[in-house]
């Protein structure tokens, strides 16, 4: 089983735009696989110029919020890149693409690290923010998922935000259950 690290993607398109993006990076061998689905301007911009920034942030905000339609988070640019990293950061590596097995599906662009940076410390694990995490995850497959697979899932990780979750985590858990509601609502009109 491969080892995935969830995390946030900047990317930039040749015009300068940039992308943000929450996306599973896979271990592989001494680099990291950037896989994103056909079609995506995750993959566009990748194809562009191969290049990524690896984002990695305990902001549930940002991983919910990507999801459902909020992605205007602050970016602070990288001297060493054209595209820049989240603010909210606690770290980043810059990636570049070394090697592409193309696939009809998923491309697999295989990276390695070509810099790094440290920005604010991690202060720790909480069960709210890994919450949301798995629902942005759940959010991220709704149309290949039977409702009551998302419906069991959803009431499970409600727990953890009942329990843990302080404003921002609550926060970000009902962006997601919104999408979720939405969702099943159109299911169900459609059944």
């Amino acid at each position: 089983m491969a080892y995935i690290r969830e995390t946030i993607l900047t990317t930039i398109s040749e015009a300068g735009e940039v992308h943000i993006a929450p996306l599973g990076i896979i271990q592989e061998a001494d680099g990291w696989v950037i896989a994103p689905f056909r079609p995506s301007t995750t993959l566009a911009n990748i194809e562009a110029n191969g290049l990524a920034v690896v984002n990695y942030t305990d902001e549930a905000k940002i991983f919910a919020g990507c999801l459902t339609g909020r992605k205007d988070w602050p970016l602070a640019p990288l001297d060493d890149c054209p595209v820049p990293r989240l603010e909210a950061a606690l770290s980043h590596d810059v990636l570049k693409v070394e090697r592409v097995t193309d696939d009809e599906t998923r491309p697999r662009h295989f990276c390695k690290v070509v810099s790094s940076g440290q920005h604010r410390p991690f202060l720790g694990m909480n069960r709210a923010k890994a919450a949301v995490l798995e629902a942005a995850i759940l959010v991220s497959r709704l149309k290949m998922l039977p409702a009551e697979k998302i419906e069991t899932e959803i009431a499970y990780l409600k727990i953890a935000i009942d329990k843990t979750a302080g404003p921002d985590e609550e926060q970000a858990f009902y962006w997601l259950l919104e999408k979720v509601i939405e969702h099943l609502a159109e299911v169900e009109g459609a059944g």
